[in-house]
């Protein structure tokens, strides 16, 4: 058995796949719930951070976790669907390869269950292994075809699997640590598939089944029953886990990350408007659960309020597997955003961010892609087409009213929040910032311009110099340099703009 010194290196990163908070009962009592007693009975132990940004969608979340590095940094801005998709470039620097070959102390690693980082090709199918894990065992794809049968990939070696795949992701798991050498300590990248779709009927030894046939039929008309199912499942297998560690004197001494990649899909968001969930930037799509639980917490059984970027688990990592000088370790050319939140597990300190960043681009481009930031209680999203919406996080937490509908209700605090998080990703991402909301805007003309205002589908203006238009992040959106008197803005997505003819600027608000 490896001496505690080492032992208290030991990380277990366990990922969910489409899980918002509110399923949980330790983050939500007015939500409809899972029985997750196991995933509770971490938070009452350890740390429940309630403001993490993760990314919208499976692979640039999991691709950030991997690198410590934003999606317009990796190239992984959306679901890897193809060989054509931007997939994880095994020269990244990854935190597998940071334990295995540059760490202090040399570690046993392993990934075990959902990869969805490139695609499954025979010449890519030992990729993970060249990104540092001695193993990888699971499904290479996104979302599996069957619970009950679905092809994994074992070190580089493709076969079918025909155990439940919640169960088969902790054998895999167990048989690892088995077998491994335990002079050693170990990380170990526990990637369930659960609770995303389909949302088959699991084992009836794992969850409560009562009223649920498993039918195509009643999955349909009652998904979040399912849904709840699955995660009850994935809880009772967490538990297998844990009992495992606790017979083999590993469970104090190993530090336990639970984590969610991404918000629920559609069909079961607990929001009044579900498209706000999975696949955007809207808070919904983008907050996951966290909880850590082991010997690096200080004073468990807390919450922390923190801003924290799926990624920074990066950095976080390292240094709670005693490698803090880790940065001397990654080429000097690679931008690395992670940042250690270790003092606030330690108990340390807090503010270790002031904002935190995420994004999805696509290809070919969706209506979704955009870069989003948000601060401690405001939230600013910038579309790839132009719109901008921007909400008060704590009085609007379901993103209702976009305050830049009405920007002369605009309060003080509202236009410095703006302007902050504007100037931050801007600073960023190198994308030019938003438009000041300056007298010069918020008190520009509007009857003498055009009418009406808002619009549906056509100004009508008086434009004798040609005219501009600009979205609120400052892109022109359309333009001409002919005298007009009606503009078609009929293709432009919902929001607020600026029309600019000669030295005139007015704000227009596109509406359905």
């Amino acid at each position: 058995m490896i001496s505690e010194s080492q032992a208290q290196q030991n990380t277990i990163l366990i990922i969910a796949d489409d899980l918002s908070p509110d399923y949980l009962g330790c983050f939500s009592t007015v939500t409809d719930t899972a029985k997750t007693p196991n995933i509770s009975a971490l938070a009452q132990s350890g740390i429940k951070f309630t403001k993490v940004w993760s990314a919208p969608v499976c692979s640039p979340a999991r691709a950030g976790i991997l690198t410590g590095r934003y999606p317009f940094r990796t190239g992984v801005g959306g679901v890897i669907t193809s060989g054509t998709s931007p997939q994880i470039d095994t020269a990244e620097m990854s935190i597998a390869k940071l334990l295995k070959y540059y760490a202090p102390v040399t570690y046993n690693t392993a990934c075990v269950g959902k990869w969805h980082l490139t695609v499954n090709a025979p010449l890519k199918r030992l990729n993970p292994n060249k990104l540092g894990f001695d193993l990888y065992s699971g499904n290479f794809n996104g979302a599996i075809p069957n619970y009950y049968n679905y092809q994994r990939v074992k070190n580089g070696i493709l076969d079918t699997v025909t155990t439940y795949a919640t169960t088969q992701t902790v054998n895999d798991a167990i048989d690892w640590l088995d077998t491994m050498n335990m002079t050693k300590p170990f990380f170990l990248w526990l990637a369930f598939n659960a609770p995303h779709d389909p949302f088959h009927l699991p084992p009836p030894s794992l969850c409560d089944t009562t009223g649920l046939s498993g039918t195509t039929a009643d999955i349909t008309a009652y998904p979040e029953k399912y849904f709840k199912a699955a995660l009850q499942a994935m809880d009772s297998e967490i538990g297998r886990l844990f009992a495992y560690l606790s017979l083999h004197n590993l469970m104090d001494s190993t530090n336990i990350i639970f984590i969610g990649d991404n918000g629920n899909q559609q069909q079961v968001a607990q929001i009044a408007n579900p498209a706000k969930s999975k696949g955007t930037i809207y808070d919904y799509g983008v907050r996951v659960p966290m909880i850590i639980k082991g010997p690096s917490v200080v004073n468990g059984n807390r919450t922390s309020n923190e801003l924290i970027n799926a990624p920074d688990l990066f950095a976080t990592i390292a240094e709670m597997c005693g490698f803090p000088y880790w940065k001397n370790s990654v080429p000097v050319s690679t931008v690395v955003d992670s940042k250690t939140f270790l003092p606030i597990i330690k108990n340390q300190t807090i503010n270790n961010r002031t904002w935190i960043f995420t994004e999805t681009f696509n290809t070919p481009a969706t209506s979704d892609d955009g870069k989003t930031i948000r601060n401690q209680d405001y939230h600013l999203l910038r579309f790839d087409n132009g719109g901008s919406e921007f909400y008060n996080q704590t009085t609007d937490a379901e993103e209702n009213n976009n305050l830049l509908l009405s920007t002369s209700l605009m309060t003080s605090m509202d236009i410095s929040n703006y302007h902050f998080l504007c100037d931050s990703i801007s600073a960023l991402t190198g994308i030019s910032g938003c438009l000041p909301l300056s007298a010069e805007y918020l008190n520009s003309e509007v009857e003498t311009l055009l009418f009406p205002n808002p619009v549906n589908t056509t100004i009508n203006a008086n434009c004798k110099n040609g005219y501009q238009i600009f979205s609120v992040t400052g892109l022109l959106i359309k333009q001409s340099a002919l005298p007009t008197t009606t503009i078609r803005i009929s293709e432009l997505p919902l929001g607020f703009y600026f029309l600019k003819s000669g030295s005139r600027i007015t704000k227009f608000i596109k509406e359905e």
